[in-house]
């Protein structure tokens, strides 16, 4: 049985020439797909080249991380939107985006002005997304309730917004699938004192699952601490199988079918 990562960073594997290896051992493992999310214009193009010599293997999509934002972030954003004009490939989301109050600065004037960016850019992807008619995949750390207040005010069909990386609790997860949006796990979900991480992936259901490594960060355990890959997807998703009390063939059906359903592939 397969799985797909629903959400990696394949460019510092490229651009080093491990990736070859890597896609090796994603086989090996039994991935049938990836998604190579886009954080920065530097990665689009990347992407779609990866995606048009790994046609079926390697989706990607494009977007504006909240930590990557620069004064002019208008242009990038102006630029993404002629990924979905190209020829084939095509994005199969628009995203991550959102809101990231971790990583704000500490002066409070610089990080009120960086926030507001934050939030200028991912109400502006929203409409993007909307115009494109893709599916979203939003980055929230520490802006759970403004990443939901904004995407609630885009009017965005919430049954194509995923919140990658969960790691909120259930009552965050209870709010998402109120709305009918999902959120995907990555290793974080076997770490031994993630319980919060766990009520919200019970909260959900197996039925709406979707799994991620976040590579190269957070991997899983056994692997915790080391540089994370797409072929560890699999001990996450082991993991869930046992979490759920479902067989390993079942989770990787339900989150294959969920990740094909949710970005069309």
């Amino acid at each position: 049985m397969t799985l797909i990562d629903t959400h990696t960073h394949l460019d510092a594997f490229a651009r080093r020439g491990e990736l070859p290896a890597v896609l090796s051992r994603a086989q090996a493992a039994g991935l049938a797909a990836m998604i190579a999310v886009g954080t920065a214009p530097d990665d689009w193009a990347l992407y779609r080249d990866l995606a048009r010599e790994h046609a079926g293997v390697i989706h990607y999509t494009v977007g504006l991380h909240p930590c990557s934002l620069e004064a002019g972030w208008e242009q990038a954003l102006a630029s993404m939107e002629a990924f979905f004009s190209d020829d084939a490939p095509r994005p199969v989301a628009l995203g991550e985006m959102g809101l990231d109050r971790f990583h704000l600065p500490k002066d409070a004037a610089e990080a009120a002005r960086i926030f507001g960016w934050q939030r200028a850019a991912f109400a502006a992807g929203l409409e993007v997304a909307k115009r494109v008619g893709a599916p979203v995949v939003v980055h929230s750390r520490g802006a759970f309730h403004e990443c939901v207040e904004l995407i609630d005010a885009s009017g965005i069909d919430w049954g194509r917004v995923v919140f990658h990386c969960f790691s909120e609790g259930a009552g965050e997860m209870n709010e998402l699938v109120r709305r009918g949006g999902f959120g995907s796990f990555t290793g974080i979900i076997t770490y031994p004192k993630a319980d919060t991480v766990r009520a919200a992936a019970r909260a959900q259901g197996l039925a709406r699952l979707m799994v991620e490594t976040d590579a190269p960060y957070l991997a899983p355990v056994p692997h915790r601490g080391k540089p994370n890959e797409p072929a560890f997807v699999r001990h996450t998703a082991e993991f869930c199988a046992q979490l759920f009390g479902a067989g390993y063939e079942e989770l990787a059906a339900v989150t294959t079918a969920n990740a094909k359903r949710f970005f069309g592939i």
